[in-house]
């Protein structure tokens, strides 16, 4: 056979072939790779010495475990922290923010989700530490508690966290820092004339938009895959806080009949205001939790199983076209008055129409409509890093602490008063005397999530009101009437 073009020989050597990849060097394994087809598949078939493919005997063979989670905050030793504190890298006088471990370099500059303290044999701490972090191990935390100290879990959003880290980058690109607290937006008072918008567009007439960014909005803990998706509309699909839109998934499935036809309407909540996150009216937003289903036999997620449109929208790209109807919806509108009390009660993605809420009341300067009441959010999500848009929420705490109130519900972190799991109706019910007496005074609550949510806490919301003296069916039918009771479950 003739030397290939581009063979070098020497004097002595082997012939090498050049520039062609893993099999340029004198044929090692041939192209095909080191492990080799189904190396170390079987209990013990083929020898339990042996490596697989063309590689040669070893005496101990690899072992790889594939951990059920990847780690992807940046962990960091409470020994290490200490040691920085002694020496007085870190500043024990003051929090310990996540910007102060990384500059200080007790921490990798490399932080992608957030930092995790972890006690990494730690027995003891003398000094009294107030940090922030993403996530602690509880020997961590019990050890940090026990000297007087704090450890604050706090969670950032990609770009709350870049801001925290790196504000310099920012002034280099001209653009401003996400604000601690808020300045209210001007915005386009077009948008307040005329009649409330209610099925403008259907599913025989539909309206294109088209996607302008997908953000993953949960931490690397969370439960699931929640996103914050932002759709250009152009002001054309306009409606009012509260309603839904329709999203039809492009493809077809075939009907009962065997008959194929185009996928049905998915509702989802709009989470933002009339006017956009842009506050220009040209946008709307969804959160939205990707559906999948998990085959006990496969092990796996079973693709043939997802939910077709939430997983359309959460791979969706800038560009994407989105084929929508609506709005649609009045059960959840806010109340004319400026002055209202709104007892907001969420879990997952129903916290979705309730950010339109705070979106309206403390995002935008609307001068014919000034926000002077109280909006009380209770949020029920299984960890720290399944919160949604908690950033947004810190934010307005800071900027109307007169305003607004903040519960959340962590059931895998939290515990109720009987030492069991934290559930939204158990952190109601903390509150129980508060909300009853709001509700007495012209309150609205609202509930919002999965449909499963509703028997607790309306089972918790009797067992108070009969240990009130109240008719449970007759006080939930006066506020039916008030037009203050407002459930939109799914």
């Amino acid at each position: 056979m003739a030397d290939a073009a581009g063979q070098k020989n020497k004097p002595g050597l082997r012939a090498i072939r050049w520039g062609r990849g893993n099999g340029s060097d004198r044929g090692t394994y041939c192209g095909r790779g080191i492990k080799g087809q189904k190396a170390r598949k079987g209990g013990g078939k083929p020898h339990i010495l042996f490596d697989g493919g063309q590689k040669q005997l070893k005496k101990y063979p690899k072992v790889w475990v594939t951990p059920s989670s990847p780690v992807l905050f940046r962990q960091v030793g409470l020994s290490k922290v200490l040691r920085w504190a002694q020496l007085g890298l870190l500043d024990t006088t003051q929090a310990i923010t996540m910007k102060d471990l990384r500059d200080s370099g007790c921490v990798s500059k490399t932080i992608r989700w957030g930092v995790e303290l972890v006690a990494n044999g730690t027995e003891r701490v003398e000094v009294p530490l107030h940090l922030q972090v993403s996530s602690a191990s509880p020997a961590a935390q019990k050890l940090v508690q026990a000297a007087g100290g704090s450890v604050t879990r706090v969670y950032y959003t990609r770009l709350g966290l870049r801001a925290l880290l790196k504000p310099e980058k920012f002034e280099e690109q001209g653009r401003a820092l996400p604000q601690a607290t808020i300045k209210r937006a001007e915005v386009p008072l077009k948008l307040e004339e005329g009649p409330m918008p209610l099925n403008t567009f259907n599913n025989k007439a539909p309206f294109k938009a088209t996607v302008v960014s997908v953000e993953r909005i949960v931490g690397p803990k969370a439960t699931g895959e929640t996103c914050n998706i932002v759709i250009k509309t152009d002001g054309k699909i306009p409606f009012w806080e509260g309603q839904s839109y329709g999203v039809i998934p492009p493809g077809t499935k075939v009907n009962s009949r065997g008959k194929e036809v185009p996928h049905g309407v998915r509702l989802y909540s709009i989470a933002s205001s009339r006017y956009g996150d842009n506050f220009d009216g040209m946008t709307t937003t969804l959160c939205v939790r990707r559906a999948t289903y998990w085959d006990p036999e496969m092990g796996k997620d079973d693709p043939a199983k997802k939910g077709i449109c939430s997983n359309f929208l959460c791979d969706a790209t800038p560009g994407t076209e989105v084929t929508m109807t609506g709005p649609t919806g009045k059960i959840l509108l806010m109340p004319e008055a400026p002055n209202s009390v709104l007892i907001c009660v969420a879990t997952g993605t129903g916290i979705a129409p309730f950010r339109s809420f705070w979106r309206r009341c403390f995002f935008e300067n609307v001068p014919n409509w000034k926000f002077t009441g109280l909006l009380w959010v209770f949020m029920g999500v299984a960890n720290s890093d399944a919160k949604l848009y908690d950033d947004e929420m810190a934010q307005i705490s800071a900027t109307f602490p007169d305003q607004f109130r903040l519960d959340y519900a962590l059931s895998r972190e939290q515990q109720n008063k009987s030492g069991g799991k934290m559930y939204i109706q158990d952190k109601v019910e903390e509150y129980a005397d508060e909300v009853f007496g709001l509700l007495n005074d012209g309150a609205h609550m609202y509930f919002c999530g999965l449909k499963g949510m509703m028997p607790g806490i309306l089972e918790m919301l009797e067992r108070v009101a009969k240990s009130k003296g109240l008719n449970f069916e007759e006080f939930v039918e006066k506020l039916k009437h008030n037009n203050q009771w407002h459930v939109e479950v799914y």
